[in-house]
């Protein structure tokens, strides 16, 4: 008698939303080259809006289109327990971040805030390796610390190194960024990584509304081309989708390796800077570009 046994076998189906190392990577850094456009994006939205203007109408917008797709999708309420982390990456990432850089990117060129995401990968692996144990491999150490000196390097000769209150703003930016950063990569191993961000956003909306509303009350507001663009990027592009590619990029391939891409960042910066705000690039550029791959291959290629 024919048994249905294989009529009825359940399908195997993957119940893990962690993707493949390869696509991981590869969503990490669209991530980076989302985030790229930062700068320049704030730097355009400047011309039209005040900082606290900038960063609460950014923060609104970017809450409604992760709110909008939450409610949608009838996404349920995240856990008790990740709540405290949704914290962290919303004071990091949602507000400490654009809010300290917006503050530096009025008296600072996009060239010199380049320093802090050039530091960025390294402050970030130091700190996952605090927060969740991780313990990369004495290779990888060294790597990424040389691409952070190269950047370094090249930032602050750009800027002619001189120390000012807007460093202060960056280098603050760059703690709360890296915690962020951490928190929301351990928590994009628990639940979808547009989810982290989306979360986060919404936890913001009864401080980011009602400050957008004081703001610009009190700044004024000229609509440009620039400004609405660079308003619209830095809400859709950096604040949500940026974000959401780049939490599955570190739930993929971990939050040291995957930080460790961001070393292209701000090489990338300075030429959205050339093309779109007029600057100007000097010969070391391609050079640190080459040492900064080679850095990244070393550090995606190690074992920790």
């Amino acid at each position: 008698m024919k048994t249905q046994s294989s009529a009825i076998a359940p399908t195997r189906i993957a119940v893990s939303g962690r993707p493949p190392a390869s696509l991981g990577t590869l969503q990490a850094a669209l991530g980076v080259i989302a985030f790229s456009l930062t700068f320049p994006a704030t730097a355009w939205g400047l011309e039209g809006f005040g900082p606290w203007s900038l960063v609460a109408v950014r923060s609104v917008l970017a809450a409604l289109i992760a709110g909008g797709c939450l409610l949608a999708l009838r996404v349920p309420l995240p856990a008790r327990e990740h709540w405290a982390g949704l914290t962290v990456v919303a004071a990091g990432v949602v507000l400490g971040f654009p809010l300290l850089t917006t503050l530096a990117l009025e008296t600072s060129t996009t060239a010199h805030a380049a320093v802090v995401v050039g530091l960025l990968p390294l402050t970030t692996a130091l700190m996952s390796a605090l927060r969740m144990g991780t313990r990369p491999s004495r290779t990888f150490w060294v790597a990424a610390l040389a691409g952070a000196v190269a950047v370094l390097a090249f930032t602050v000769q750009q800027s002619g190194g001189a120390l000012s209150r807007a460093d202060l703003y960056l280098f603050a930016a760059l703690l709360v960024c890296a915690a962020g950063y951490t928190e929301g990569g351990r928590l994009a191993r628990l639940m979808p990584g547009w989810h982290v961000i989306g979360w986060a956003l919404a936890l913001c909306l009864p401080l980011t509304v009602p400050l957008a509303a004081v703001a610009l009350s009190y700044e004024p507001v000229q609509l440009t081309f620039h400004s609405v663009a660079g308003v619209l990027w830095v809400a859709a592009g950096s604040q949500f989708l940026g974000l959401v590619v780049w939490y599955r990029g570190m739930a993929a391939v971990g939050v040291p390796k995957a930080s460790q891409l961001q070393l292209a960042q701000p090489l990338l910066t300075l030429v959205w800077s050339v093309l779109l705000l007029g600057e100007h690039l000097t010969v070391a550029a391609p050079l640190t570009a080459a040492a900064v791959l080679v850095c990244i291959a070393v550090t995606q290629r190690s074992r920790g």
